[in-house]
Formats: C-alpha cells, structure tokens, sequence
C-alpha cells in the first residue's frame, strides 16, 4: 500500500512540475469569473473549483473571482447556467458550461496557454481562411468528458477565438453539465459544433476545414490550399495513423527508412473509441484510448506524424507523390493503412437523427443517455462491448441482433448475461422516428415477420465496418469481391504501393492489425532495397 502511495505521489509530482514548465510561458495575467449556483450541478461546481484550485498552484497567472449567479454581475454578462467559467473578459469572449473533467482537462490547459501568451498557433492556410471572416461569428461546441475527439475541435475554436477576438466568440459547452442545452440544440453526440446556431460541424475537423465550415456557415468535407504546399522527400508515407499505421512507422524507422505518417482524423482511429480493450497481449484490461496513447508516444519517438492531414490523391512514379491538404510528399513508397469505418444501417431515419439519437460511439455518447433506454444494434465483439459499456453507466440497453446467435466472443456474451441485458434475436431495425430526436423504433422480427413499435431514446450502432478504399479506388488499386484493397504479400497491383491493417481484410483486430503493419513495413525495406519491379 505505502509503495503504491508513494508511487502515486511521485507521479503526481511529475505531472505537476511538467505543467509548472508548461505554464511557466504564460505572458499575461488570466481573469477568471466563476459563475455558480448552490444547490445546483454541486459535482460540477466542485470540479470547476478543485481544476482552479490545482492549476493555480502551478502558475501565479491566474486572477479567480466567483459570483453567485443571483449577482448582477450574471445578469449583466447574461449567464444563467453554473457552473460557467469566463476567461478574461476585457481582452476575449471564451467560456466553459461546466468543468474541466477527463478529456475536457487537455482543452483547460490549451485555453489557459492560448490566452496566457496570446498567440493562436493557428497554421497558415488556416489564417487565411480565418482572415476573410468579416462578420461576426459565435461559436458553440457541444463537448463531454469521455470523447476523444473533443478536444481537437475545441482547440480549433479556441484558436479562433483567440486570433480573432473582435469577430470570434466561443462558448464550449458540457452536454453532461447543460442537458437542456444539448437537448435544445439536439446535440446528443459529440463533438458537434454551431456558428450563429447553425451546425456547421458533426464530429471533429482539421484546423483548416473547421475555418471553413465557420466562413462558409455550413460543413466543409474538403479543403484545398490556396497555395502550394510545402514538399517533403522521404522513402515512406504511411497513410493512416491506426494501430497498422503507427506500428510500421516504427518498424520502418528502425529499419532505416524515413518514414512519416499521415493521419486526417483521430490518431488510433476505431481503437481510440473503444472504452476497454481485454485481449491485448500485455495488458488484461486497458482502455482503448490509453492504448492509442500509448502507441502515438512510441511511435513519435522513431517517426515523423502528420496529423490532420488528408490524402487526396497518389499520383503513381518514381518517386510517387502524395498530395495532402497540406503539402506534398515525395517518397520511394506508399503504404495505405486507411482502416475501415462504421457500416450505416441504411435504414429511414439513420441519417436524419444521426447526432440526434442515433451514434455510433458509446465512449463519446453514452453519458447523455443515463437512464434513458436505447437499443444497440449488432452481434460481435463491438457490440457486446459497447452494450455492457452502456449498461455500466446507467443506460437501458436492448442488444439488438438480426441473426440467432451472436458472433462475440464467449466471454463476451457470458458477461451479457450476468448482466441481465436483454437480447433481441433473428430482430432487425427497419425504421428510426421521432421528430427532433429519436423516440421510438420499428422493430422486424424476423421469424414471425411481424413488426412493431418500441419506444426508444437512442440507437447505438455497432455493425461491422467498411474499408476506406476511396482513396484506393481512386488511384486505381484493385479490390477483391468483398471491397478489401487486393493484394499479395502486402504489395498492391501497382508497384511501391502497399497495404496493411483493416483496410486489406482479414482479422478486425488490433493485435493483428500491428502485426500486418510490421510485416508491411519490413517487407518494404527489402523491396526498396532490391526493386522487385525492376527485376528482369
């Protein structure tokens, strides 16, 4: 016990003299107004309180002043939800509904270090689209505690807000904290973004697409630099940041080739969702973005990540070139480790309340369904995971699955049973309604071809996956039958193409998908070494 103590305080030590270093680069004082109201939301007035209180032992930059939501000062700046933070209000317009607790920590810190030292950090194509800007912009962001995609898009905001103080406001909102807000808005998924009350955002963007989305008022999907991207030779771009992806940078480093990796979206990909990971060699029980931590910090010290970045076309030669929303690569191969995504149901009302109901992420969303019911669709690993996830945070979870029996793995279903979650087999969803949220679903059973109507505050989807092949099927990779990337001993019907992980087929597993990509990248250096398309 005292061993374990003192290790704890050790490593509490640590955390706290690297953000003693961290904050040490604050330029200016940082007002806090702390709005709250007694009797209500007390867990998280609390936790806004202690964050306060810790990071104010780390830098004498923080001014904190709190009020009481019956003081004039709340009705002048027209706050009525507690707790609220304002960040220096003279020089900014950025406030928090609600506190800094799990994932919401790393946006704390980020807005603690944008407004100390004033500087947004934004890149350069980003800028340039935030200068056009010439009307004012106020911005929502729907966040929650346990989603690892938040703080990217919040930083995104962030950074607005602080480059352009005069055109750019900010409200980052808890959707734990403020339910009436999330359900006002519709956002029960997250993060999801509004500008001027319009969403303009559905899930986390790159720095540039995120000015766009907020420029054009509406979702931008692609982004293209005004000017030329900055050119950068190496020997292998590895085309997604996933278990594969991450595990052949490192094999490939170490093999001596310069690699980089270019991810456009969550580094860890699917892993990163998934909220405990039980049969990792090593590890009994870990959660999947702790694992994706992890692999990122190892990885990081062998290759060169580009994150946010993506891929849009791979112009075939020698050498090849990549050309992202960025830049271009010129390199002597190409590994494409784009993973798969989630397969929709295709069924009326997916997409219409999708954000609204309908998610395919337990770990972001879950906690706005606390005893609500919703139904979770599917019968493998994923599924039975995400269902005992649900039902461990108080959610009335109905597993729904179109055949007899389910297809996780024993275990899985066993802890299903322990856990008395109700099992729909040989069912089928064919309908999703409500009018602004999910309220009920259409229910096939399929034995007795009848259907019926089930009240329903939720539909978590987890159905298996499709392979991102656009990319693929743009350069003009063969597939095979099933959709998958085709080829043979990781080589691709075009020469210096390669593949590895989720997107090639096979086992949807992570173990499997680091082991792929460290045969990949093994097999790469020995073909770059002698060119099996240049043999006789």
């Amino acid at each position: 016990m005292n061993q374990a103590q003192n290790m704890d305080d050790a490593q509490m030590r640590q955390v706290q003299m690297e953000l003693s270093r961290i904050l040490s680069g604050l330029k200016h004082e940082i007002p806090i107004l702390l709005f709250t109201q007694g009797g209500k939301n007390e867990v998280f007035n609390d936790a806004a309180r202690q964050a306060l209180r810790f990071f104010r032992q780390m830098t004498d930059k923080i001014v904190l002043r709190e009020f009481d939501l019956s003081h004039e000062t709340a009705r002048q700046m027209g706050i009525d939800h507690s707790p609220t933070l304002v960040f220096d209000p003279d020089r900014h317009n950025v406030r928090w509904l609600g506190a800094p607790l799990g994932e919401e920590g790393r946006i704390f810190l980020e807005v603690l270090l944008r407004i100390g030292t004033g500087k947004s950090d934004l890149n350069e194509a980003a800028m340039g689209v935030l200068k056009k800007i010439d009307q004012p912009r106020h911005v929502k962001v729907f966040v929650s505690a346990s989603c690892p995609y938040c703080p990217q898009q919040a930083l995104n905001a962030l950074k607005a807000a602080v480059a352009r103080p005069e055109l750019i406001s900010l409200e980052i909102i808890d959707i734990q904290a403020n339910p009436d807000l999330a359900e006002q808005y519709g956002a029960h998924s997250v993060p999801q973004t509004f500008t001027n009350d319009v969403l303009t955002a559905l899930g986390a963007q790159t720095e540039e697409l995120f000015m766009a989305s907020m420029d054009k008022m509406e979702q931008q999907t692609i982004f293209i630099p005004e000017s030329d991207a900055a050119e950068v030779e190496c020997q292998l771009v590895i085309i997604g940041g996933g278990p594969a992806g991450l595990t052949a940078g490192i094999y490939a480093a170490r093999s001596g080739l310069k690699s980089v990796v270019v991810e456009k979206g969550v580094l860890g990909g699917q892993v990163a969702l998934t909220p405990v990971v039980e049969n990792y060699p090593g590890m009994k029980e870990v959660g999947g973005k702790t694992l994706v931590d992890i692999m990122v910090t190892h990885a990081l010290e062998y290759v060169q990540i580009f994150p946010g970045e993506e891929v849009v076309d791979i112009i075939p030669g020698e050498p090849h070139t990549v050309q992202t929303s960025r830049r271009k690569f010129k390199t002597q191969a190409v590994l494409i480790a784009t993973g798969a995504s989630h397969r929709h149901l295709g069924v009326p009302g997916e997409e219409r309340f999708s954000g609204r109901g309908v998610s395919y992420c337990a770990t972001c969303d879950g906690p706005l369904f606390k005893g609500k019911r919703v139904f979770m669709v599917g019968g493998g690993n994923s599924a039975a995971t995400e269902a005992l996830h649900l039902h461990n945070m108080g959610v009335a979870v109905t597993l729904v699955h179109r055949r007899d029996r389910l297809k996780a793995q024993e275990v899985l279903v066993q802890k299903l049973i322990d856990s008395n979650i109700p099992i729909l087999f040989d069912t089928e969803v064919k309908e999703i309604r409500g009018e602004n949220r999910v309220t009920e679903v259409v229910l096939l059973d399929k034995a007795s071809g009848k259907t019926a109507v089930k009240p329903a505050d939720g539909v978590f989807l987890a159905i298996g996956y499709d392979p991102a092949v656009d990319l693929a099927a743009k350069v003009g990779l063969e597939l095979n039958d099933e959709g998958y990337i085709k080829h043979k001993e990781f080589r691709t019907s075009i020469p210096g193409i390669y593949v590895a992980g989720d997107v090639a087929g096979g086992f949807k597993q992570i173990v499997t998908a680091a082991g792929y990509g460290s045969e990949a990248a093994l097999a790469i250096f020995e073909d770059i070494i002698n060119p099996y398309w240049k043999e006789k």
